[in-house]
Protein backbone atom coordinates (compact mmCIF):
# COMPACT_ATOMS: atom_id res chain seq x y z
CA UNK A 1 0.00 0.00 0.00
CA UNK A 2 1.26 3.56 -1.07
CA UNK A 3 2.05 6.61 1.27
CA UNK A 4 -0.84 8.11 -0.74
CA UNK A 5 -3.04 5.51 0.70
CA UNK A 6 -1.47 5.65 4.39
CA UNK A 7 -1.73 9.13 4.60
CA UNK A 8 0.90 12.02 3.62
CA UNK A 9 3.75 11.80 6.05
CA UNK A 10 3.14 13.75 9.39
CA UNK A 11 5.71 16.34 10.11
CA UNK A 12 6.90 16.11 6.64
CA UNK A 13 10.21 18.04 6.29
CA UNK A 14 11.26 19.49 2.94
CA UNK A 15 14.46 17.81 2.94
CA UNK A 16 13.20 14.48 2.90
CA UNK A 17 11.32 15.39 -0.11
CA UNK A 18 13.91 13.31 -2.13
CA UNK A 19 13.56 10.00 -0.11
CA UNK A 20 9.85 10.61 -0.39
CA UNK A 21 9.17 11.08 -4.06
CA UNK A 22 11.40 7.66 -4.23
CA UNK A 23 8.92 5.61 -2.20
CA UNK A 24 5.91 6.96 -4.41
CA UNK A 25 8.01 5.90 -7.70
CA UNK A 26 7.97 9.88 -9.02
CA UNK A 27 11.35 11.09 -10.16
CA UNK A 28 11.61 15.13 -11.18
CA UNK A 29 10.54 15.53 -14.74
CA UNK A 30 13.15 17.13 -16.71
CA UNK A 31 10.24 17.99 -19.90
CA UNK A 32 8.74 19.81 -17.36
CA UNK A 33 12.12 21.39 -15.60
CA UNK A 34 11.37 19.96 -12.25
CA UNK A 35 13.60 21.12 -9.65
CA UNK A 36 11.97 21.36 -6.18
CA UNK A 37 13.02 23.72 -3.41
CA UNK A 38 14.05 21.64 -0.38
CA UNK A 39 15.04 24.54 2.11
CA UNK A 40 12.82 25.72 4.54
CA UNK A 41 14.89 28.73 4.75
CA UNK A 42 14.13 29.51 1.32
CA UNK A 43 10.23 29.15 1.03
CA UNK A 44 10.12 31.34 4.25
CA UNK A 45 11.95 34.07 2.59
CA UNK A 46 10.17 33.87 -0.66
CA UNK A 47 6.72 34.27 1.23
CA UNK A 48 8.32 37.51 3.54
CA UNK A 49 9.63 38.97 0.55
CA UNK A 50 6.60 38.62 -1.19
CA UNK A 51 4.74 40.49 1.96
CA UNK A 52 2.16 38.15 2.12
CA UNK A 53 -0.57 38.76 4.92
CA UNK A 54 -2.57 36.62 6.74
CA UNK A 55 -5.69 35.79 4.95
CA UNK A 56 -4.53 37.35 1.62
CA UNK A 57 -4.94 34.91 -1.34
CA UNK A 58 -2.27 33.95 -3.09
CA UNK A 59 -2.31 32.14 -6.79
CA UNK A 60 1.10 29.67 -6.81
CA UNK A 61 2.49 28.20 -9.71
CA UNK A 62 3.94 24.87 -10.40
CA UNK A 63 3.18 24.05 -6.39
CA UNK A 64 5.40 20.47 -6.86
CA UNK A 65 5.60 19.08 -3.64
CA UNK A 66 4.43 21.69 -1.46
CA UNK A 67 7.22 23.62 0.10
CA UNK A 68 6.06 26.99 -0.68
CA UNK A 69 2.48 26.02 -0.30
CA UNK A 70 3.00 25.33 3.32
CA UNK A 71 4.91 28.49 4.25
CA UNK A 72 2.34 30.30 2.32
CA UNK A 73 -0.31 28.35 4.56
CA UNK A 74 1.95 28.58 7.82
CA UNK A 75 1.75 33.20 7.09
CA UNK A 76 -1.98 32.69 6.99
CA UNK A 77 -2.79 32.73 3.60
CA UNK A 78 -5.12 31.35 1.25
CA UNK A 79 -3.46 29.50 -1.54
CA UNK A 80 -5.00 28.34 -4.73
CA UNK A 81 -2.08 25.91 -6.56
CA UNK A 82 -1.79 24.57 -10.09
CA UNK A 83 0.52 22.13 -10.64
CA UNK A 84 0.93 20.55 -14.53
CA UNK A 85 2.22 17.01 -13.16
CA UNK A 86 -0.66 14.76 -12.26
CA UNK A 87 1.31 12.46 -9.92
CA UNK A 88 1.94 16.03 -7.79
CA UNK A 89 -1.39 17.10 -7.94
CA UNK A 90 -2.40 14.03 -6.09
CA UNK A 91 0.00 14.54 -3.30
CA UNK A 92 -0.55 18.09 -3.27
CA UNK A 93 -4.32 17.22 -2.25
CA UNK A 94 -3.40 14.67 0.11
CA UNK A 95 -0.80 16.78 2.04
CA UNK A 96 -3.45 19.81 2.48
CA UNK A 97 -6.21 18.45 3.51
CA UNK A 98 -8.78 20.49 5.20
CA UNK A 99 -6.29 23.53 4.69
CA UNK A 100 -7.06 26.36 2.86
CA UNK A 101 -5.68 25.46 -0.27
CA UNK A 102 -7.56 24.43 -3.80
CA UNK A 103 -5.16 22.03 -5.97
CA UNK A 104 -5.98 22.39 -9.64
CA UNK A 105 -4.22 20.23 -11.93
CA UNK A 106 -3.01 22.52 -14.83
CA UNK A 107 -0.75 24.60 -17.04
CA UNK A 108 -0.13 28.23 -16.70
CA UNK A 109 0.54 28.53 -20.50
CA UNK A 110 -2.80 27.71 -21.01
CA UNK A 111 -5.25 28.11 -17.95
CA UNK A 112 -8.05 30.53 -18.12
CA UNK A 113 -7.35 32.46 -15.01
CA UNK A 114 -11.10 34.00 -14.50
CA UNK A 115 -12.18 30.27 -14.06
CA UNK A 116 -9.72 29.62 -10.73
CA UNK A 117 -11.75 30.56 -7.71
CA UNK A 118 -9.83 34.02 -7.24
CA UNK A 119 -12.37 35.75 -4.74
CA UNK A 120 -10.85 39.18 -4.55
CA UNK A 121 -9.91 41.77 -7.29
CA UNK A 122 -6.49 41.86 -6.25
CA UNK A 123 -4.28 39.08 -5.62
CA UNK A 124 -0.28 37.83 -5.61
CA UNK A 125 1.13 34.89 -7.86
CA UNK A 126 4.14 32.91 -6.35
CA UNK A 127 6.01 30.56 -8.32
CA UNK A 128 9.47 28.87 -8.63
CA UNK A 129 9.43 28.93 -12.39
CA UNK A 130 11.37 26.73 -15.03
CA UNK A 131 13.91 28.51 -17.49
CA UNK A 132 11.83 27.01 -20.21
CA UNK A 133 8.61 29.15 -19.24
CA UNK A 134 9.45 31.71 -16.81
CA UNK A 135 9.42 34.88 -19.28
CA UNK A 136 6.35 33.39 -21.45
CA UNK A 137 4.29 32.56 -17.95
CA UNK A 138 4.97 36.39 -16.54
CA UNK A 139 4.12 38.52 -19.62
CA UNK A 140 0.68 35.81 -19.70
CA UNK A 141 -0.04 36.70 -16.14
CA UNK A 142 0.47 40.37 -16.66
CA UNK A 143 -1.95 40.09 -19.65
CA UNK A 144 -4.23 38.15 -18.84
CA UNK A 145 -4.72 38.43 -15.12
CA UNK A 146 -5.54 41.75 -14.51
CA UNK A 147 -6.16 41.03 -11.22
CA UNK A 148 -3.04 40.05 -10.08
CA UNK A 149 -1.33 42.83 -8.91
CA UNK A 150 1.86 41.71 -7.60
CA UNK A 151 3.89 38.75 -7.69
CA UNK A 152 7.39 37.14 -6.45
CA UNK A 153 8.88 34.15 -8.74
CA UNK A 154 11.99 32.38 -8.54
CA UNK A 155 13.78 32.25 -11.51
CA UNK A 156 16.84 31.16 -13.49
CA UNK A 157 19.26 34.47 -12.94
CA UNK A 158 19.17 34.65 -17.15
CA UNK A 159 15.34 35.24 -17.33
CA UNK A 160 15.76 37.37 -14.35
CA UNK A 161 18.44 39.69 -15.78
CA UNK A 162 17.07 39.80 -19.31
CA UNK A 163 13.50 41.05 -17.68
CA UNK A 164 14.84 43.72 -15.46
CA UNK A 165 17.76 44.84 -18.34
CA UNK A 166 18.32 48.51 -19.00
CA UNK A 167 18.76 49.83 -22.45
CA UNK A 168 21.89 49.22 -23.79
CA UNK A 169 22.56 46.20 -21.67
CA UNK A 170 22.96 43.02 -23.86
CA UNK A 171 19.89 40.94 -21.94
CA UNK A 172 17.44 44.19 -23.10
CA UNK A 173 15.21 42.89 -25.50
CA UNK A 174 11.67 42.42 -26.89
CA UNK A 175 10.73 40.88 -23.50
CA UNK A 176 11.95 43.25 -21.20
CA UNK A 177 9.87 46.36 -22.97
CA UNK A 178 6.41 43.87 -22.68
CA UNK A 179 6.89 43.52 -19.21
CA UNK A 180 7.90 46.86 -18.46
CA UNK A 181 5.03 48.35 -19.90
CA UNK A 182 2.69 46.07 -17.68
CA UNK A 183 4.69 46.59 -14.63
CA UNK A 184 7.78 47.35 -12.28
CA UNK A 185 10.27 44.54 -12.13
CA UNK A 186 13.11 44.08 -10.12
CA UNK A 187 15.58 41.53 -8.29
CA UNK A 188 15.53 41.61 -5.18
CA UNK A 189 17.94 38.30 -4.09
CA UNK A 190 19.66 35.20 -5.17
CA UNK A 191 19.00 31.36 -5.08
CA UNK A 192 21.98 28.73 -4.68
CA UNK A 193 21.50 26.01 -5.89
CA UNK A 194 21.91 23.74 -3.04
CA UNK A 195 18.21 24.59 -1.86
CA UNK A 196 16.66 22.46 -5.33
CA UNK A 197 16.68 18.85 -5.86
CA UNK A 198 17.98 17.82 -8.43
CA UNK A 199 20.82 20.54 -8.43
CA UNK A 200 20.38 22.61 -11.41
CA UNK A 201 23.70 23.51 -13.03
CA UNK A 202 22.43 27.25 -13.52
CA UNK A 203 21.82 30.17 -10.49
CA UNK A 204 18.44 31.32 -9.48
CA UNK A 205 17.40 34.96 -8.36
CA UNK A 206 14.16 36.18 -7.05
CA UNK A 207 12.34 38.37 -8.67
CA UNK A 208 9.70 40.95 -7.64
CA UNK A 209 6.53 42.37 -9.71
CA UNK A 210 4.33 45.22 -9.16
CA UNK A 211 1.86 45.99 -11.54
CA UNK A 212 1.50 49.56 -12.77
CA UNK A 213 -1.73 51.08 -11.83
CA UNK A 214 -2.26 52.61 -15.18
CA UNK A 215 -0.47 51.98 -18.82
CA UNK A 216 2.67 53.70 -18.92
CA UNK A 217 1.21 55.61 -22.72
CA UNK A 218 -1.54 55.28 -25.03
CA UNK A 219 -1.83 52.98 -27.65
CA UNK A 220 -4.35 54.80 -29.99
CA UNK A 221 -3.05 51.78 -32.67
CA UNK A 222 -3.87 48.99 -30.02
CA UNK A 223 -1.66 46.57 -27.77
CA UNK A 224 -1.48 44.04 -30.80
CA UNK A 225 0.60 46.93 -32.78
CA UNK A 226 2.78 47.34 -29.92
CA UNK A 227 3.52 43.64 -29.87
CA UNK A 228 4.20 43.56 -33.53
CA UNK A 229 6.59 46.75 -33.16
CA UNK A 230 8.89 45.45 -30.36
CA UNK A 231 8.97 42.11 -31.84
CA UNK A 232 9.83 43.12 -35.22
CA UNK A 233 12.37 45.76 -33.65
CA UNK A 234 14.20 43.37 -31.93
CA UNK A 235 14.31 40.73 -34.28
CA UNK A 236 17.54 41.41 -36.49
CA UNK A 237 18.64 43.82 -33.26
CA UNK A 238 22.09 44.63 -35.33
CA UNK A 239 19.98 46.26 -37.95
CA UNK A 240 19.11 50.04 -37.51
CA UNK A 241 15.39 50.63 -36.69
CA UNK A 242 14.26 52.56 -39.98
CA UNK A 243 15.50 49.21 -41.47
CA UNK A 244 14.08 46.57 -39.01
CA UNK A 245 10.68 48.66 -38.60
CA UNK A 246 10.48 49.54 -42.39
CA UNK A 247 6.54 49.26 -43.20
CA UNK A 248 5.49 49.38 -39.78
CA UNK A 249 6.91 52.46 -38.52
CA UNK A 250 7.38 55.75 -40.58
CA UNK A 251 10.53 57.90 -40.91
CA UNK A 252 8.51 60.52 -40.05
CA UNK A 253 7.14 59.58 -36.67
CA UNK A 254 11.01 59.14 -36.25
CA UNK A 255 11.29 62.33 -36.72
CA UNK A 256 8.05 63.34 -35.04
CA UNK A 257 9.49 62.43 -31.18
CA UNK A 258 13.28 63.13 -32.37
CA UNK A 259 14.29 59.26 -31.84
CA UNK A 260 17.21 58.52 -34.50
CA UNK A 261 16.34 56.58 -37.11
CA UNK A 262 19.84 54.61 -36.93
CA UNK A 263 19.35 53.21 -33.58
CA UNK A 264 19.10 49.62 -32.61
CA UNK A 265 16.32 48.09 -30.58
CA UNK A 266 18.47 47.83 -27.52
CA UNK A 267 19.11 51.71 -27.39
CA UNK A 268 15.39 52.44 -27.02
CA UNK A 269 13.88 53.73 -23.93
CA UNK A 270 10.30 52.18 -22.72
CA UNK A 271 8.59 55.51 -23.06
CA UNK A 272 10.53 56.06 -26.68
CA UNK A 273 8.60 52.68 -27.98
CA UNK A 274 5.90 54.37 -26.82
CA UNK A 275 6.40 57.17 -29.19
CA UNK A 276 6.76 54.89 -31.85
CA UNK A 277 4.35 52.63 -31.50
CA UNK A 278 1.29 55.58 -32.00
CA UNK A 279 2.39 56.79 -35.30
Amino acid sequence: MSSFALGFPRNFAETSTPAFLKTQGIYPNRALGQNFVIDPNTVRRIVRLARIEPGEQVLEIGAGVGALTQALVDVGAEVVAIEVDRRLVTLLRERFVNLPVVVFEADVLEVDFSTLPMRSGSWTSIGNLPYSIAATAIIRLLEKAPAMTSGLFMVQKEVGERLTAAPGNKAYGAVTVIAEYWADLSLVGNVPRTVFYPRPHVDSVLLRLQRRAGPPFDLPLGYEHFLRVVHAGFSQRRKMLRNSLSGIVSLATFDRYGIDERSRAEELSLQEWGMLVRG
